[in-house]
């Protein structure tokens, strides 16, 4: 039953790849008014269907204005692609929920799609009668300062134009414009006239409150040769003429901020705000100086991504944070911007444990229902394993105290304690008497001389190579009196030398990186506080011991 069950999923999905590939659909816009077309696009990548798609099942619902078809051979790394696509001017009879039903091309079919048909709005008379007449319209009378406005602009004609028409660029003061998408051309039946629509929309962000013009925009084309009109009412101008319209002025009114809103936190009005987060790697398996890159992705309907304020960062203790660049992005729809912006940063555990990153949250304004709202990613911890790699980098001085300590734990304590003072003045003692003693040469040291590991390190920082110079530093610091942490800790250039080689090996912007620095860094550590040089040591004991 298994085998089978998976036998026909595969075949499921082998069907809808090959219908994908086969024929695919799709429309320049899926709502529009009652005598407006629409364009249907059919799409198909095989090259051994030959002939059109089959058409007569869009008769009962649609009018078949006109067909074209364009070939098209496109090339992707070096792999060459043929697409063919039938463009279909499509004249819905119905309003209301239309569907386009699926169509055949040979044994390819393609998906449905529904459209929304809404009643049209009446002109007037004048308008009606006119050749040439812009539409304005704007989805709403009223926003907040700083929140979206889209204004629609239709040009409609019932005589042939030239190419030289032309549209004065919408210049709004106070406001923020943005162009949705490119200008888009349909065709609309008026009063039993067939017309052909140009339409361009923009989102307009004013940035005060209270009254915003948005002024009259001129559009202006030559005419070109028309036939003779019955309709004596109808004045058409003559062939080779200027032909200038203008819309009409409207009024905007923007609102202020609501007194509501968080004083201390930045304005964000929109219609919808979706946030989230993803992890590369997952941080379920974590060590000490593991890099993990955290993505916080926020996207807002209704805002551009510029105005989309920056994300909070992640400052936590015990985690080195290195932040990028954030990613923008703007995508069009029917009801607008959608603006998007990514924030990533590079996290570097620095010690084991549990590391409690808080909640994220995002304070903003619904303006479709008008009130204040909340979008937030819950806190989480990261639970930190020891790396074996990195003792060195561990700070030391770091006791574990148990907060329920009973009485017998801390007898043991006293007794340690007890026990490690005995033996610090029996060693104090053993110190006092070895300094009336002859020196005593030292034995020969098993592994690498400290001498040959300062060179290992001086090589790899000159050579700016950041993996090997973290392999040979490493292999420095443990023939120290102290560790790494605790020698960053006194002396702030290696702090800062460090803290730029980890940037280099942790941080995705972190290139080209310079080793003198740390060279320096190290070359400047006071002399007592660094192993002997033993070329400097000649061996033997001194010739008058004190």
């Amino acid at each position: 039953m298994t085998r089978f069950t998976l036998f026909m999923l595969a075949l499921l999905c082998c069907a809808v790849q090959a219908q994908a590939e086969g024929l695919v659909a799709s429309v320049d816009r899926s709502r529009l008014n009652s005598g407006e077309t629409v364009e249907l696009t059919l799409e198909s990548s095989d090259v051994t269907q030959f002939g059109k798609p089959d058409l007569n099942p869009l008769e009962p619902l649609f009018e078949v204005r006109g067909t074209r078809q364009v070939n098209q051979l496109n090339t992707l790394s070096g792999d060459n692609r043929a697409t063919t696509r039938w463009i279909i001017t499509l004249l819905p009879k119905e309003n209301g929920s239309v569907t386009i039903p699926p169509l055949q091309l040979g044994e390819a079919q393609s998906q449905s799609i529904t459209l929304q048909v809404v009643e049209s709005e009446t002109q007037d008379t004048a308008t009606k009668l006119a050749p040439v007449f812009i539409d304005a319209s704007l989805d709403q009378s009223s926003v907040y300062v700083q929140a979206q406005a889209i204004l629609t602009l239709r040009i409609y004609h019932s005589v042939s134009l030239y190419d030289d028409s032309s549209l004065t660029p919408l210049q709004v003061p106070d406001a923020r414009i943005e162009q949705l998408g490119e200008s888009r051309t349909y065709e609309k039946v008026i009063n039993g006239l067939r017309h052909g629509v140009i339409e361009m929309r923009y989102a307009i962000y004013p940035q005060h409150s209270g009254e915003l013009a948005i002024p009259a925009q001129i559009f202006s084309a030559t005419l070109v040769d028309t036939q003779p009109v019955q309709d004596a009412a109808a004045q058409v101008p003559k062939s080779g003429k200027l032909m200038r319209v203008s819309s009409t002025q409207m009024l905007l009114t923007v609102k202020a901020k609501p007194i509501t809103y968080p004083a201390d936190l930045p304005w964000l009005p929109a219609r919808s705000v979706t946030l989230s987060e993803s992890w590369n790697p997952e941080p379920d398996h974590t060590q000490v100086g593991d890099s993990l890159t955290r993505s916080l992705i926020l996207k807002v309907e209704g805002l551009a991504s510029s105005q989309l304020p920056p994300l909070p960062a992640t400052d936590v203790n015990g985690l080195r944070r290195y932040p990028d660049q954030p990613v923008l992005g703007n995508q069009n729809s029917e009801r607008g911007l959608i603006g998007s912006r990514e924030d990533r940063e590079a996290l570097v555990p620095a010690r084991s444990g549990a590391i409690e990153l808080p909640a994220v949250d995002v304070v903003w304004w619904n303006t479709f229902e008008d009130h204040l709202e909340r979008s937030s990613l819950p806190a989480r911890t990261l639970q930190v394993a020891n790396n074996p790699s990195m003792q060195v980098d561990t700070p030391a001085g770091m006791p574990q105290v148990d907060s329920a300590a009973d009485s017998e734990t801390l007898w043991r304590w006293k007794l340690s304690t007890l026990i490690l003072a005995c033996t610090t003045l029996l060693g104090f003692g053993l110190w006092w008497r070895a300094r009336w003693q002859p020196a005593i040469l030292r034995a020969t040291q098993t592994g690498p001389s400290p001498r040959t590991v300062l060179d290992d390190l001086k090589r790899a920082c000159l050579a700016n190579d950041s993996h090997a110079t973290r392999q040979a530093l490493d292999a420095w610091a443990r023939q120290q009196p102290e560790t790494l942490a605790d020698m960053a800790a006194r002396f702030v250039p290696l702090s800062d030398a460090l803290d730029g080689l980890n940037g280099a090996l942790y941080s995705e912007t972190g290139q080209h990186w310079q080793g003198e620095e740390l060279w320096r860094a190290i070359k400047a550590i006071p002399i007592a506080e660094r192993v002997q040089d033993p070329v400097g040591d000649s061996g033997l004991p001194p010739l008058y011991p004190k």
